[in-house]
């Protein structure tokens, strides 16, 4: 098992580009990186990671996507005590209210947060999406 998960669940393909960018970061700067996809990873599969990259890009009312994120990283935040964590997605439109209201959220279940989150709008630049990997991997 690698070091860091990236775990991510993405509807236009934006927030798959951030991660696997973001994947690519880790690599080149040394850190194993194992990327999940939501729904095709359960909490308990990444829980043995020592650090956590969530992926999600603002859907409606800028909330997490609700149907297949939601649950899942309610389920994962239980075990976000103490645990090295980054938060990234993309949005076609306000102001990230809902990067702040997750990153709030991971604060408060414990999260050793990276920063206050990368959000980009619509497509991500792939290069900034490495770099910020290459931050996360040194943090």
């Amino acid at each position: 098992m690698a070091d860091t998960a990236v775990v991510f669940w993405s509807g236009t393909g934006n927030t798959k580009i951030m991660a696997e960018s973001i994947a690519s970061g880790l690599r080149a700067a040394g850190a194993e990186a194992d990327v999940f996809e939501v729904p095709n990873v359960s909490a308990a599969d990444i829980a043995g990671h020592a650090k956590i990259a969530f992926g999600c890009p603002s859907m409606g009312n800028e909330v997490l996507e609700e149907e297949e994120f939601e649950p899942f990283f309610a389920e994962a935040e239980k075990s976000l005590s103490g645990k090295k964590t980054a938060l990234f997605g993309s949005y076609g439109w306000g102001d990230g209210e809902w990067m702040r209201d997750w990153a709030a959220r991971a604060k408060t279940a414990g999260a050793v947060l990276f920063d206050d989150g990368l959000i980009v709008q619509e497509t991500p630049d792939e290069a900034a999406c490495q770099d910020y990997g290459r931050r996360f991997a040194a943090f």
